[in-house]
């Protein structure tokens, strides 16, 4: 399944220097607002200890991981929503995307320029807040004015939807995004075609230098707690360096600093977490693949990710844990041990499992 995370905040916040980071791209990052006019889009593959030591276990020909978007979308500023800055444009690259990485500078520097004169944290989210809140508001109130005069004709199926576009209107117009509110699975389906910016979970990345600047980190994870968001520390400039390098040189600078795990590790893992998602694996002599589905995914479904005709054909699953596969060695001892197990439609699928399809073609 693809899956697309867009990296907004105002401008000159770190964006692309994450970005780059991610990426190991070179997103323009010159010193001054709106520099970066087209969403650049760079393909991530997802750190995955799991999927290398059962490449090495089976000798695998092929080695196949799974892969995150990252869209670095141009700096947003207040009035974006009414046209201001690059406007528009942007509020649409952000629709595109299956989630949030809200980018708060959480440094000071005399070198790069604030748009906003100043460092300040809690500003600056609800300036972001605002202009998407706006944004979303804009395109209620059009379908609301769309529907009314037949809803109160009488329509019936128009006035129970017009209930839930008000209802959405109010929460927004509070300043509480759409992804706050209770919906119904229905309710989610009446509003898909929008593309809703304030529905689409968020991650705020706290961009610190040196000093960590915890003070201003603070503030971003008050934020986030009061929302049930989570919160990812990180220098977009340190980890935009330590990617420049080769991975022995960053290995053993990582060493030397101190860092036991890329803090774009733990953004991408983050990311993950943040949809719910999951990964299972195939593996073998020929190729070990990582594969991505939701969290509670039934067999026939995440046989589906493999190729459609095994959901369509789907008979049963053989499976077993990462972890049990590594201690057994191979499938055969896995079997005579019995801990390769047998499933059928109703499993759901777990984190780390490894699995053989049997389908009927």
């Amino acid at each position: 399944m693809g899956l697309a995370i867009g990296i907004v905040g105002l401008p000159n916040v770190g964006k692309s220097s994450l970005f780059n980071a991610l990426s190991r791209a070179k997103a323009n990052v010159s010193n001054y607002p709106f520099c970066t006019i087209d969403p650049n889009v760079g393909v991530v593959q997802v750190p995955d200890e799991r999927l290398t030591a059962l490449s090495n276990l089976f000798k695998s020909k092929k080695t196949v991981p799974t892969y995150i978007e990252f869209f670095d979308i141009a700096g947003l500023v207040k009035g974006a929503a009414e046209g201001e800055g690059l406007g528009n444009k942007f509020l649409a690259h952000i629709r595109e995307v299956d989630a949030i990485a809200h980018v708060v500078r959480c440094f000071q520097s005399d070198e790069i320029i604030h748009v906003a004169g100043s460092v300040d944290p809690k500003r600056d989210i609800e300036i972001i807040n605002l202009e998407l809140i706006l944004a979303d508001l804009s395109q209620i109130e059009k379908k609301i004015n769309s529907i009314s005069a037949k809803a109160k004709a009488g329509d019936k199926k128009l006035t129970k939807e017009l209930e839930v576009f008000v209802r959405i209107r109010e929460a927004l117009q509070a300043g509480q995004p759409v992804r706050s509110l209770d919906l119904s699975e229905q309710e989610r389906e009446l509003i898909k075609e929008f593309s809703l910016l304030t529905i689409k979970p968020v991650l705020y990345v706290a961009n610190v230098d040196e000093t960590g600047s915890q003070e201003q980190v603070a503030i971003v994870e008050k934020i986030a707690a009061a929302e049930g968001a989570k919160v990812v520390k990180i220098s977009s400039k340190l980890e935009a360096e330590i990617a420049e390098l080769s991975d022995e040189d960053a290995k053993t600078f990582m060493a030397e600093m101190g860092i036991k795990e890329s803090a774009l590790n733990r953004l991408i893992h983050s990311c993950y977490e943040l949809l719910n998602l999951i990964t299972f694996f195939t593996t073998g002599e020929d190729e070990s693949r990582a594969w991505t589905i939701a969290r509670g995914t039934k067999a026939p479904q995440a046989a589906g990710q493999i190729h459609s005709d095994m959901e369509k054909g789907f008979i049963a699953l053989e499976t077993i844990s990462t972890s049990e596969m590594l201690k057994c060695g191979s499938y055969n001892v896995a079997r005579e041990k019995g801990l390769l197990r047998t499933e059928g439609k109703s499993y759901v699928v777990q984190d780390g499992d490894i699995v053989i399809v049997r389908f009927n073609v």
